[in-house]
C-alpha cells in the first residue's frame, strides 16, 4: 500500500478539534492500514514527528432505505498524537 493511499480524509468535529489542543489529530484511514504505515503517512504528508498512533474499527450502521434496512461498511480511523511544539497547519482554522 502507497503512504498516500493510507490516509482518506481528516475528521473535524466538536470533540477532535477540542483534542488538538493537546497535539492530537484524527483520520479516516485505509482498511488495510496499521500503525507504523499510519505513522509513516502522517510523517511524510505532514512534516511533523509522530510519537503515538492509536487505532480503532468503528462498526457499519445499519441505515433505512424506504422498507429495506441496508448495513454501512465499517471504517477504520486513527488518533496521532504529535511531539509537543509540532502542530499540522492543515486543521488550523476550522
Amino acid at each position: 500500500m502507497h503512504l498516500y493511499e493510507v490516509l482518506r480524509r481528516p475528521l473535524i468535529t466538536e470533540k477532535y478539534t477540542a483534542l488538538q489542543i493537546e497535539g492530537k489529530y484524527a483520520f479516516e484511514v485505509a482498511a488495510g492500514a496499521n500503525k507504523p504505515l499510519i505513522k509513516q503517512a502522517v510523517e511524510k504528508a505532514f512534516k511533523v514527528e509522530v510519537t503515538g498512533v492509536n487505532v480503532m474499527t468503528v462498526p457499519g450502521k445499519t441505515r433505512r432505505l424506504g422498507r429495506r434496512v441496508l448495513p454501512a461498511r465499517p471504517w477504520k480511523k486513527a488518533v496521532v498524537t504529535l511531539k509537543p511544539g509540532d502542530k499540522i497547519e492543515f486543521f488550523e482554522g476550522v
